[in-house]
């Protein structure tokens, strides 16, 4: 069987189950038992050895067999159980408790990732509803020793059922799986340039990806460098360097796919360095590999999810400013995406050691979320002052299993080639996909081999404007899918324009009845006090305020359009009527008797200076490569000549006039004007509709159409 036909094949025990477990609760039983039935086969050849090999240790009265145990399985693990899968099925009435005396003769390592499936819990659900033996025999029936099935079929075996099992719980676009064709094209952008580094003699690399999953990114980085590209057992591209040394690192949150991923590894490497390297825990809060640096680090960080678990750590390691991994700033809790970005570029070698290299695919949001000065915008400041970006590729849409959004591979390094320094190249390969011949969930586009080599070379060309055609609407037309910008081009000072305010005043009765609404008003007939006291403040308050009605019903109802000539007015009458006015009042019959005017004078405050209007206060982005005055002359002075900047507010960085801000707008740089079609096109389009309706509602009427 092929790697599809084993996947139908074990997701048919959902047939025996269904009755018993929840849909979502199916990879209780497939995963783990998948994972049993490898480390069966696997352990197959040389457990008689292993059985053999313990009877003689014990014999000599040692303890601590692990390390021998080890030598005689060929692996990092082994089982000490006398069952099998066979053995287990020939005592159908004690299968229950031999199932259990099998999985705890497995090694102390192993039994710790079997233990994140909870399996013991799901074999009594099978043993007490009598499925346990069906199931079990269904298993034992499916070959998947090495020899029939490899790793890396291995590898994708557990991924589709991943894939399945995230469909049935009807996961956020968040919790996705990435797809193949994916996680290749992100190998590949994130070893481009290097291949004359990899290839030398005694090469030692290191591989990180703090969000691994079941380590797909991980291992397929080490098949690229050490076997080449295959599919379908064809060799697509030779091996970069077969001797190099590779060792992954990782970390994952979700117990079931860190088990599957840890165990996967096991398998793979007889030595169990890689799978040691692989921790559990959340990566923001708990990072397990601290103090660590890696030459390549690669990730597909969940989208859209919040990091309200990992807060009280993560702010708690933002104020410790650079000696923590979040000093740039933090996103909204509502998207931990950058975390992760942050989190990878805090584990990148130092370029005195050699630097690294990054890939992490994100969706939109990092590239444009946040006003300048939020966290988000600080964090691509980060990036981008310190030339961190090398390239953006915005890959086609319906390329993952359950979202069909938009998303980018960020290439990131801190030892950019001496052409690239100061620089960010844009690829637009959103067109570059063909339909996939079977959808699978929201997945229905792939990327080709062709096109992915395609992508490598517009990146290794590094020419601005490049062009490819694509066919659209039935015909072919040239684009442009490659830029090349410098990095402050992304960025831009965020000013405040201010423009005067101008009021005039009435002491008309529909003003003066504002002033009941009033704060300032109110307050003078209230008190924080209690008992007589409180009463007595209160009392002469009310006076007051009948006082000051009184007083404003003497002024005259003329139009005043100089606040001065008004407040001179005010005045001039309150000490006729022998009334002081306090100022929360004062202020208050100003603010009810006013109303803004553009043909009033300008107000100004004790120095003479033009007070701004809060409500015409407006802001503009000016490019960091023009001068902010000459900006201002050009877009903001010949539309509003009373208008100034405000030069208080700063960027508390570098104490210049503006917040800095940087976003990326992709689709900015490679919109395409489509003029819209013919009105006459359009009408004849929904005159065909509506005789179409007509037609189906005669139909159902039994009439004629008219």
């Amino acid at each position: 069987m092929n790697h599809s036909e084993i996947v139908s094949f074990l997701w048919g025990v959902a047939d025996l189950i269904r009755d018993t477990f929840k849909r979502g609760k199916y990879q209780d039983v497939i995963l783990p038992l998948t994972v049993l039935r490898r480390l069966d086969c696997v352990l197959a050849d040389t457990k008689a050895q292993v059985l053999q090999r313990q009877g003689q240790l014990k014999g000599k009265g040692l303890e601590d067999l692990d390390a021998q145990l080890r030598r005689a399985s060929g692996f990092a693990f082994y089982n000490t159980s006398r069952y099998d899968f066979e053995k287990l099925l020939a005592d159908a009435p004690h299968l229950a408790a031999n199932l259990r005396n099998y999985i705890a003769g497995f090694s102390p390592n192993m039994r710790e990732v079997l233990e994140k499936f909870d399996f013991d819990n799901t074999i009594a659900k099978l043993d007490e509803a009598g499925l346990l033996f069906q199931v079990l025999e269904r298993f034992k029936n499916v070959d998947l020793h090495p020899d029939t099935i490899d790793n890396p079929t291995m590898g994708t075996i557990f991924e589709e059922l991943i894939r399945k099992f995230n469909e049935a719980l009807n996961e956020n676009p968040g919790e996705h799986f990435t797809p193949r064709d994916v996680v290749h094209l992100m190998v590949d952008l994130m070893l481009a340039t290097d291949e004359d580094r990899i290839r030398r003699e005694g090469i030692v690399c290191t591989v990180y990806d703090p969000c691994c999953g079941s380590g797909g990114m991980l291992m397929i980085t080490k098949e690229h460098i050490t076997v080449g590209l295959r599919k379908n057992g064809d060799l697509l591209r030779p091996a970069i360097n077969p001797n190099a040394e590779i060792h992954l690192f990782g970390q994952e949150v979700n117990p079931e796919t860190w088990a599957v991923s840890k165990s996967d590894l096991f398998m793979k490497d007889p030595t169990g360095r890689d799978a040691d390297n692989i921790a559990y825990g959340t990566v923001l809060s708990h990072d397990k590999h601290a103090g660590r640096t890696f030459d390549y680090l690669i990730a597909n960080p969940p989208y859209g999810k919040d990091w309200k678990r990992d807060e009280d750590a993560v702010r708690a390691e933002h104020e410790r400013g650079a000696a923590g991994r979040f000093a740039p700033g933090l996103p909204r809790i509502s998207d931990g995406q950058l975390l992760f970005l942050l989190h990878m570029l805090a584990h990148a070698k130092e370029p005195k050691e050699g630097g690294s290299r990054i890939a992490i695919i994100m969706n939109g949001s990092p590239l444009f979320t946040g006003d300048a000065g939020s966290g988000e915008s600080e964090i691509r400041r980060f990036i981008l002052e310190n030339d961190l970006l090398e390239a953006l590729i915005a890959l086609p849409e319906q390329l993952f299993y359950n979202t069909g959004i938009a998303t980018y591979v960020w290439v990131v390094t801190n030892r950019k080639a001496p052409a690239r320094r100061g620089k960010v190249q844009l690829i637009d390969a959103t067109s570059f996909w063909v339909p996939m011949r079977k959808s699978l969930g929201d997945k229905r586009r792939e990327i080709p081999l062709e096109r992915s080599r395609d992508i490598l070379r517009i990146l290794a060309d590094f020419k601005d404007g490049e062009t490819r055609k694509v066919a659209k609407d039935g015909r072919e037309e040239e684009i442009v899918i490659g830029r090349i910008f410098p990095t402050t081009h992304f960025g831009f000072r965020k000013i405040t324009v201010e423009r005067p305010l101008r009021l005039n005043f009435q002491a008309s009765d529909e003003r003066i009845a504002r002033l009941e609404e009033e704060k300032g008003f109110q307050s003078l007939a209230q008190s924080k006090k209690k008992g007589a006291t409180g009463a007595k403040e209160q009392a002469v308050g009310r006076a007051l305020q009948e006082a000051i009605r009184k007083l404003l019903r003497t002024l005259p109802a003329t139009l005043v359009k100089d606040r001065h000539e008004f407040e001179r007015l005010l005045d001039a009458a309150a000490r006729k009527a022998g009334v002081k006015l306090p100022a929360p009042a004062r202020k208050a019959i100003l603010s009810a008797l006013s109303e803004r005017d553009e043909t009033a004078a300008i107000c100004r405050d004790k120095d003479g200076n033009p007070e701004p209007d809060p409500e015409l206060r407006d802001t503009e982005s000016v490019p960091l490569a023009e001068r902010i005055e000459v900006f201002f002359d050009r877009e903001v002075k010949p539309h509003v000549p009373d208008a100034w900047i405000d030069t208080s507010r700063r960027d508390p960085r570098d104490g210049e006039i503006g917040l800095v801000g940087y976003e990326i707008n992709f689709n900015r740089y490679f919109y395409r004007y489509t003029p819209p079609r013919p009105l006459e096109e359009i009408e004849a389009d929904i005159r065909g509709i509506e005789g179409d309706i007509v037609r189906m509602l005669a139909e159902v009427t039994g009439t004629q159409p008219s």
